[in-house]
């Protein structure tokens, strides 16, 4: 387990939980600690659904930073309080680094509902060895539900550690589809391609020939690696596209190191009625173009 992973649960958990769900929590850790069959332990798992509130833990930012330090790229920012208890009755376990463990852990995954699905994968990274759930987490990005798409996809930095390119790909490629918030895929701009590059453009022109807007995070999956194809799309995007798109690409061309381009663009940005537009070349003049950057037009309307 990694270390201080589950003092940190119990940190976000303790003003959180009322004092009865607090000391059914602490009866069932204790139970698994100790030793139970693994359908007992799954069962624990399903019932704190009766104890814990569903709702947003809505963590601060000192506790966000805190998950950070314990490992680079957990963010519980967008984890329920259900999840946590969750997590922290799949941490009790005193065989975690065992086979016993693995063969229990797959076995939950079977009869969980949504939510618990969630929770499970959220705690991918928590595991020790956790490489070996690989092929688990690479099943949770093939669902059809977005909240466990999301559970593995995004705020997780467990795909971008331990995920071959070939489900990497699948993972970024699907995000696009489902609309997923794409700047929150932990790890994405380090694992960039020239491969996902292709992926990338082959979709942007499928969407084109479709008459479709291209989804602005689109741009994130580029760098430097799409070549003269990448800027001839990029530029398009820039002249063409609707506002999103064009300040997506807009930073898709600073990330892909072509700040002369942008340079010849501020004469005809200045006359611009949208001030985001200049906002966002500032922004990307500047070399403020990392994932992060992705964020405002990823929600703005």
């Amino acid at each position: 387990m990694i270390a201080g992973a589950a003092e940190a649960i119990d940190e976000l958990l303790a003003p959180r939980l009322e004092e009865s769900a607090a000391a059914w929590l602490a009866r069932a850790r204790a139970e698994i600690a100790q030793g139970v069959d693994d359908s007992r332990h799954a069962s624990r798992i399903s019932l704190a659904s009766r104890y814990a509130p569903r709702g947003a833990a809505n963590p601060s930012a000192a506790e966000v930073a805190r998950a950070g330090k314990e490992l680079e790229g957990w963010n519980p920012e967008r984890w329920t309080v259900l999840e946590l208890v969750r997590a922290a009755l799949v941490l009790a376990r005193s065989d975690l680094e065992a086979p016993s463990f693995s063969a229990a852990f797959e076995e939950f995954f079977r009869y969980a509902d949504e939510g618990e699905l969630c929770a499970l994968y959220r705690c991918l990274p928590l595991l020790p060895d956790p490489e070996r759930f690989a092929p688990r987490a690479a099943e949770g990005c093939r669902s059809n539900m977005r909240s466990v798409f999301e559970a593995v996809a995004t705020d997780n930095p467990y795909p971008a550690r331990y995920f071959d390119d070939i489900a990497w790909h699948q993972l970024v490629m699907k995000a696009l589809f489902v609309e997923a918030p794409l700047w929150r895929v932990v790890g994405l701009d380090s694992r960039l391609s020239p491969e996902l590059a292709r992926m990338a453009l082959d979709y942007v022109e499928e969407r084109r020939s479709a008459g479709r807007p291209i989804p602005p995070e689109l741009w994130l999956c580029l760098g430097p690696h799409g070549g003269e194809r990448g800027l001839a799309a990029l530029e398009r995007e820039v002249e063409a596209g609707d506002l999103r798109g064009r300040r997506g690409a807009i930073l898709g061309l600073m990330r892909a190191g072509a700040k002369d381009r942008l340079e010849r663009l501020e004469g005809t940005v200045e006359k611009e009625e949208y001030p985001e537009l200049r906002d966002t070349l500032t922004q990307a003049l500047a070399g403020k173009v990392d994932q992060s950057a992705f964020a405002k037009i990823a929600v703005s309307e």
